[in-house]
């Protein structure tokens, strides 16, 4: 049975700021379906502002906007170097139903010249996680991860946390020694990716921060034998339950390096043992 369209008007919802990732993917209310956001150099790779953080401020944007909550599915499109600073985000609704609502945003910056570019376009649909059914049928196993204590941390660099992106400062994430051979010049070219993650300020997981999970490790690109971060082209990301808490195990791996672009397929698992989210990225090299 299809959902029948509604129309309702819809409170404005007032998110808490009560932690460094809440206050840095705030959105403000300009208008009807129009948010301003203030991008912060916090969650920088080199001078490149990370694509998972980028989405889950425009996810927030198109959670003020929509009846719904939480994102289902949201794919971005990534079209010009965001960068630090003031945003303007521009939502567009195509569908209301009961259960589930569809649309899109698009992320606009100062081009310096009196106009805007667009950076991000996405779209997504929207639901609550909550009123899912819990029957659960899958053949997904959680990854074998190194215990957390006996992983490397991205800030345990031996020239100090001033070696490290600046992002890794934001998260508390553990790297599985088995997938950290590049980082002693041995990689292991098998492109596979493992952690923890965690935000540092003890912030809990939720359906936004998976967003930024499935992007928060170092690229698959480095266990290949690549050097440099990988921009990303194309994120996709499928949320399927709100997390328990405590901290998430990350699995990415990559199978197929041609033409300069590759693609990075990731898992988050919750403490409860369940896959919480999946996502699939085109990155360039």
């Amino acid at each position: 049975m299809s959902d029948a369209p509604v129309d309702a008007v819809v409170a404005p919802r007032v998110t808490p700021v009560t932690s460094e990732f809440d206050r840095d993917t705030a959105v403000r209310a300009r208008e009807p379906g129009v948010y301003e956001a203030r991008l912060s150099p916090g969650w920088a790779i080199g001078k490149a502002l990370n694509g998972g953080y980028l989405l889950s401020v425009l996810a927030r944007a198109l959670g003020e906007a929509l009846p719904h909550q939480d994102p289902f599915t949201i794919s971005a499109h990534y079209l010009t170097a965001t960068v630090a600073g003031p945003a303007v985000i521009r939502t567009d609704t195509a569908r209301t139903g009961r259960t589930v609502s569809t649309g899109s945003a698009g992320l606009f910056q100062a081009d310096g010249n009196g106009g805007e570019t667009e950076r991000i376009r996405v779209l997504a649909t929207y639901g609550d996680l909550a009123g899912l059914s819990d029957d659960v049928r899958t053949s997904a196993e959680p990854p074998a991860i190194t215990p957390l204590e006996k992983c490397f941390r991205p800030t345990d660099h031996p020239d100090g946390t001033q070696s490290v992106p600046e992002m890794a400062r934001r998260l508390d994430l553990r790297i599985d020694p088995g997938t950290s051979g590049w980082a002693l010049g041995a990689p292991s070219h098998r492109g596979e990716m493992r952690g923890w993650f965690a935000l540092a300020d003890g912030r809990e997981p939720d359906p936004l921060s998976l967003l930024t999970a499935v992007d928060a490790l170092p690229p698959t690109g480095f266990e290949l034998g690549l050097t440099g971060w990988l921009p990303t082209v194309e994120l996709t990301v499928h949320v399927r339950a709100r997390p328990a808490p405590g901290p998430l195990r990350v699995s990415v791996t990559t199978r197929n390096l041609a033409g300069g672009y590759l693609e990075e397929d990731a898992e988050v698992w919750d403490s409860a043992d369940r896959l919480v989210a999946q996502s699939r990225q085109l990155a360039r090299t």
